[in-house]
C-alpha cells in the first residue's frame, strides 16, 4: 500500500495539468448558456486532450513538492476520530475502535466559515492554481485553492461591466441578508451570461472564463438558496456549479450543505470527500481548512449510519487482497459486532474505502479499508452484493431482458426494492472516492436511477438526478485516471444525460439504458446456465440414488 507514496505527487502534479485541459472536452454540453462557447471542442478526443495537457506537468511539480513538505511539517496535528466502527489489526486480533460524536454546532459553524462564505472577487475562478510556500489566512489560502480555469496562463479577462454591477448588486443584497434580492440579481447575472455578454471582449474570451463565472455565479445562488431554507433549488444549482467547474472544492462543499438539508447524509459525506481532496489537489496547504472539511464529510458518515436501520457497517484496514479465511474472519467480527444485522454479511475485497481521519492526500497515501455491510433483509444484502461485484452497474428487477417492467411492475420494485437498496448504494460511495472496474460506475448508477424516475413519472427528481449524475461525470477525470475507453463512454453519457434534460429523441437508446439491457442479458444467460448446472447435478444425483436402491434390492 504504502509504495504508492513514490508516485503519488506525481500522480497529483499530473491530474492537476490534465484535467485543466479536458473538462470542457469531456462535458462540452453542460449547460446551454455556455454551449455557443465551446464551438467545435466537443469533437476532440478526450485523450488526445490529455496528452496535450501532459507538457504542463513540469511547471506544476515544484509547486506540488512544495506544498507535500508543507503538509509533513504540519502532520502532528491529529484529526479527530469519527463515529461508525473501523476496526485495527493487532496481531491475529481485529480490535475495534470507538469513533467520536461531532455536534451539531461544530458542523454550523464550519458551514459558515467554508459554505457561506462570501467571495466578491471572481478573479479567483480563474488564477492559475499556486501553493504558496508561507503562511496564508484560512480565507486567502482557500480561495486560492481554485478550480485550475485558466488554461493559457494569460492576464485574468475582464468582466462585462453590466454583468460587474449585478454582481456587485447581488452581493450587497446577500451581505444585507436580503437573500431573495440576491437570487435576483444573480439569476439576473445568469442571463448576461447566456446571452454571451460575460467578457468585455468576447473575441479574446476561453470557454472556460464563460463557464468559471457561470459557475461562480451558480455557486453563489446555492449559498442564497440555502439561507432562503430552498434545499432542493439549492442542490440543483449546486450540481451545475460542479458541472461547469469540477475542481472548485466549495462547490462540492455547497453541494454537500444542500444534501445535509434535505438529510441525504450519505451522499453529503461524498461530496464533502470529494471537496477536501479537491482542496488539496489545486494547491490549497491550510492544514485547518482541510480540518474543517474532514470534519465535515466525518460528520456527514457519522450522521448516515446512525440514521440507517436496514444495515450496518465496519471498516478494516486493507493492506493486501482478502483471502476467504481472512473474509470469514471479518465477518465473525462483524456478527459478534452486529448481532442484527446477520441475515446477510459481505465484505468488499477490493480496499478501495478511505476515513476521513486517516487520509492526508499529500503527506502520505491514505490509508485504505474494506467495507463489510450486514443487513436485516437477506434478498436485499443479496441484491447488493451482487451489483457490488459487477463491471458495470445495472437498476431494475426485469425477469428477463426481453420483457420491460410496466409502470404498475416500476412502482412495485421501488417498493420492495429499489428505495431500500439506494441509500446502502449511496452509503458505500461515501467512503469510495474511485472505482476500480469503471471510472463511470457512479454516474451510470445515477443514470439509471433517473431513467427510473422517469418511468414513475417523477419529472423533477429526474431532472436533479440527471444533473447530479452530470456532475459526478464531469468530476470524474479530476478523481482518477481516465483510459481512453472511460473517456469515449463518459462523453457519450454526457451528451445523453443533455439530450434527456432537453427532451430529445427517446430515452430507450441512452447509453445507460443499452449498459442495462447488455447487464441483463448476461445476468440471464449466467442464471440459465446456473439452473442447466443445477437441473444437471439434480438428475446426476437422482440417477445415482436409483442406481443405488437397484442395487440393494437385487441383493
Amino acid at each position: 500500500m504504502y509504495g504508492r507514496n513514490e508516485t503519488f505527487q506525481q500522480m497529483c502534479s499530473s491530474k492537476e495539468s490534465n484535467v485543466a485541459a479536458n473538462k470542457l472536452n469531456d462535458i462540452p454540453e453542460a449547460l446551454q448558456m455556455v454551449k455557443k462557447h465551446l464551438g467545435n471542442r466537443a469533437a476532440e478526443n478526450t485523450m488526445e486532450r490529455i496528452k496535450m495537457a501532459e507538457k504542463k506537468k513540469e511547471k506544476n511539480n515544484n509547486n506540488i513538492d512544495r506544498a507535500s513538505r508543507k503538509r509533513k511539517s504540519e502532520n502532528s496535528e491529529k484529526l479527530a476520530v469519527k463515529k461508525e466502527e473501523t476496526t485495527l489489526e493487532t496481531g491475529n486480533q481485529l480490535i475495534p475502535t470507538p469513533l467520536s460524536h461531532i455536534p451539531l454546532q461544530s458542523l454550523m459553524d464550519i458551514e459558515m466559515e467554508l459554505v457561506y462564505t462570501d467571495e466578491e472577487d471572481i478573479s479567483f475562478e480563474f488564477a492559475e492554481p499556486m501553493v504558496s510556500t508561507s503562511t496564508q489566512s484560512v480565507h486567502g489560502d482557500s480561495e486560492k485553492a481554485d478550480a485550475l480555469s485558466a488554461a493559457n496562463g494569460s492576464a485574468l479577462p475582464h468582466i462585462d461591466k453590466q454583468l460587474l454591477m449585478t454582481l456587485q448588486k447581488a452581493s450587497a443584497c446577500y451581505r444585507q441578508n436580503n437573500h431573495a434580492a440576491a437570487v435576483e440579481q444573480f439569476s439576473t447575472a445568469l442571463q448576461i451570461c447566456s446571452k454571451g455578454a460575460a467578457i468585455d471582449n468576447p473575441l479574446k474570451s476561453s470557454p472556460e472564463d464563460i463557464s468559471s463565472i457561470a459557475s461562480f455565479i451558480e455557486t453563489k445562488l446555492v449559498t442564497c438558496y440555502l439561507k432562503l431554507k430552498k434545499p432542493d433549488d439549492a442542490l440543483n444549482h449546486s450540481h451545475r456549479s460542479i458541472i461547469l467547474n469540477p475542481a472548485y472544492f466549495r462547490n462540492h462543499l455547497r453541494q454537500a450543505a444542500a444534501f445535509r438539508f434535505l438529510e441525504r447524509y450519505s451522499e453529503a459525506a461524498r461530496s464533502a470527500m470529494i471537496a477536501d481532496y479537491m482542496y488539496c489537489l489545486t494547491g490549497g496547504t491550510e492544514q485547518h481548512t482541510s480540518k474543517l472539511i474532514k470534519l465535515y464529510w466525518q460528520a456527514m458518515i457519522e450522521e448516515a449510519i446512525t440514521r440507517e436501520v436496514s444495515f450496518s457497517v465496519m471498516y478494516t484496514p486493507f493492506v493486501t487482497e482478502l483471502k476467504a479465511d481472512k473474509i470469514k474472519k471479518i465477518k465473525d467480527m462483524f456478527a459478534k459486532m452486529h448481532p442484527d444485522y446477520v441475515e446477510h454479511i459481505y465484505t468488499e475485497p477490493h480496499g478501495l474505502h478511505i476515513l476521513p481521519q486517516t487520509t492526508e492526500w499529500l503527506s502520505l497515501p491514505p490509508q485504505k479499508y474494506s467495507l463489510t455491510l450486514g443487513f436485516r433483509n437477506k434478498r436485499i444484502g443479496k441484491i447488493l452484493e451482487r451489483l457490488s461485484s459487477r463491471k458495470l452497474p445495472i437498476f431494475s428487477d426485469r425477469k428477463t431482458p426481453f420483457s420491460p417492467l410496466t409502470k404498475e411492475e416500476t412502482k412495485t420494485y421501488w417498493d420492495s426494492t429499489g428505495k431500500k437498496i439506494l441509500p446502502v448504494m449511496d452509503f458505500i460511495r461515501s467512503t469510495k472516492l474511485t472505482d476500480n472496474h469503471c471510472a463511470c460506475s457512479r454516474g451510470i448508477e445515477k443514470l439509471h436511477y433517473a431513467s427510473f424516475l422517469g418511468r414513475l413519472q417523477r419529472v423533477e427528481e429526474q431532472s436533479q438526478v440527471i444533473n447530479q449524475a452530470m456532475a459526478e461525470l464531469a468530476t470524474i477525470p479530476y478523481l482518477q485516471d481516465v483510459s481512453q475507453q472511460d473517456a469515449k463512454l463518459l462523453q457519450s453519457l454526457m451528451a445523453d444525460a443533455m439530450d434527456t434534460l432537453e427532451g430529445r429523441s427517446s430515452d430507450k437508446g441512452r447509453v445507460w439504458n443499452k449498459i442495462q439491457k447488455i447487464g441483463l442479458i448476461e445476468d440471464y444467460l449466467y442464471q440459465v446456465e446456473d439452473n442447466y448446472l443445477k437441473n444437471k447435478r439434480l438428475r446426476a444425483a437422482k440417477k445415482e440414488k436409483m442406481k443405488s436402491t437397484q442395487s440393494t434390492q437385487q441383493h
